[in-house]
């Protein structure tokens, strides 16, 4: 049993959508981050960076006490590891799923979040902002597409490289994007859209970057303002 601390983030829904597709039995614990829960004690001792998501392991591989992890990227491949699914076990396959994973969390993870941090949620327009992190997020759209022209996924198979990216590229509207500019993105896109577990891992999530009321200053301040937990 894998207990998962979640909310309806690109980051939290990447755990979801994996261990949906795992059939990995797990409890959701929604951890709301638009008041202030990710800076609660009990939820620091498993996350201490205050971010979801966060997972323990109640049954980890060889038995014994429990494990926590938090970062995403390290969730999936400590996950994909501990079932033997969506990674290869070959040397050059593994690498080619791990520099795809490494480079979402590097690249596209952080560059799409100012973007969707200053079209959608920033109190006030700053438009060399904008224009940065939107270019930025094409260009970072172009390198997949060029990718997905050679192959059906990112790394040959359908891998955690796959569900690193994919909760990314879900709000592509909110971050400037049209796909119809990215043939081969477009298709990688539709082929997982229309999997099985993606639409349970999505079912009540929709377009995580799209808030469902204007942000009040609260929540503005609690999400952007903190310099840590308070004490």
């Amino acid at each position: 049993m894998i207990d998962l601390y979640f909310w309806a983030t690109p980051n939290g829904l990447k755990i979801k959508l994996f261990l949906e597709e795992a059939g990995l039995p797990y409890t959701e614990h929604p951890i709301n981050i638009g008041k202030g829960e990710q800076f609660q004690r009990e939820f620091l001792a498993i996350a201490p960076n205050n971010r979801i998501p966060a997972i323990v392991d109640q049954a980890p591989a060889g038995g014994g006490a429990p494990i926590s992890l938090f970062e995403s990227g390290a969730i999936l491949l400590y996950l994909a590891e501990k079932i033997g699914r969506f990674i290869p076990a070959d040397v050059r396959g593994r690498a080619e799923v791990l520099q795809w994973l490494f480079w979402q969390m590097g690249g596209l993870g952080p560059m799409a979040g100012q973007n969707g941090h200053f079209n959608v949620y920033a109190p006030e327009k700053v438009p060399y902002a904008i224009e940065r992190y939107t270019a930025e997020t094409a260009r970072l759209y172009d390198v997949m597409d060029r990718r997905l022209a050679e192959r059906e996924f990112l790394a040959g198979e359908y891998s955690i490289a796959d569900i690193a990216c994919y909760p990314w590229v879900v709000p592509h509207e909110a971050h400037g994007q049209k796909m119809a500019h990215f043939p081969h993105l477009s298709r990688w896109f539709e082929a997982i859209a229309a999997r099985p577990a993606t639409a349970r891992a999505y079912k009540e999530a929709g377009d995580s970057y799209r808030p469902k009321a204007p942000m009040s200053d609260e929540e503005r301040a609690v999400l952007f303002g903190q310099p840590g937990a308070p004490r």
